[in-house]
């Protein structure tokens, strides 16, 4: 009598099969080590609030003030806290833009900046609510775009100032100013560096995420990745 491999059991070996792509895709899904590390974060400073804001974007010549309107745009703002929530001891705000790489700006304010700051703007906040003032301002230019505004006016020497203003209907009202200073070349260039490798990380683990969904498809329900195939290549121009 011959003797030879065993029949494989084709039901129980799908399910394998199944099981090992399901925590393939599981796994990959996870995959926060392919993310390059952010410099912003290298002196120990943590993510408080992250979210493009639509900013009022005007240019001054000299010592004198735009009086043109400026153009609208969307600036990604992003603000760091240094030390333990409620008792913060540093806060950077750092604004960047997809539409140029090259446009970085930061305000970094310790205890004693915000003192000075508190006394110049009449603030009735301490520094342990500045951040959660800058959010509320941030997210009411993005909620009410038509009476709360954020205008960012950018001068040739890399100095700049943002202004929170309220339209009150019948005036302005400036709720709060804070400066900013055009970063260097060697902290541009380390940012660009940075969303360059991260969005080209993030786009393998897409098609690391994708193979693993074709394959888990093909096995369960190959018409159905048929369709899909031709779906995605019907809507090619």
């Amino acid at each position: 009598e011959r003797i030879g491999p065993l029949p494989l059991n084709r039901p129980a070996f799908d399910r394998l099969n199944d099981k090992a792509l399901e925590a393939s895709l599981q796994s990959s899904m996870g995959l926060h080590e392919l993310e390059e590390v952010d410099p912003s974060l290298a002196d120990g400073h943590s993510i408080f609030y992250e979210r493009e804001v639509p900013f009022e974007l005007r240019s001054a010549q000299g010592n004198e003030e735009p009086r043109e309107v400026g153009a609208l745009e969307a600036i990604r703002v992003k603000i760091l806290a240094l030390g333990d929530e409620g008792a913060f001891t540093g806060l950077r705000v750092e604004l960047t833009s997809e539409s140029n790489l090259f446009f970085h700006y930061v305000h970094e304010l310790d205890i004693a900046g915000f003192k000075k700051m508190q006394q110049g703007q009449n603030l009735m906040v301490d520094f342990a609510e500045y951040p959660s003032v800058m959010v509320r301002n941030l997210d009411n230019c993005i909620k009410q775009p038509h009476s709360h505004l954020a205008v960012l006016v950018m001068k040739r020497d890399g100095s700049a100032r943002l202004d929170f203003i309220q339209n009150m209907e019948y005036k302005f009202v400036e709720l709060l100013s804070i400066d900013l200073k055009a970063s260097g070349e060697d902290v541009v260039r380390e940012q660009i560096s940075y969303r360059y490798n991260a969005l080209k990380n993030r786009m393998a683990l897409m098609q690391a995420r994708l193979a693993d969904v074709n394959a888990l498809v093909k096995i369960k329900n190959p018409s159905l990745l048929l369709q899909l195939k031709k779906a995605s290549l019907s809507s090619l121009p």
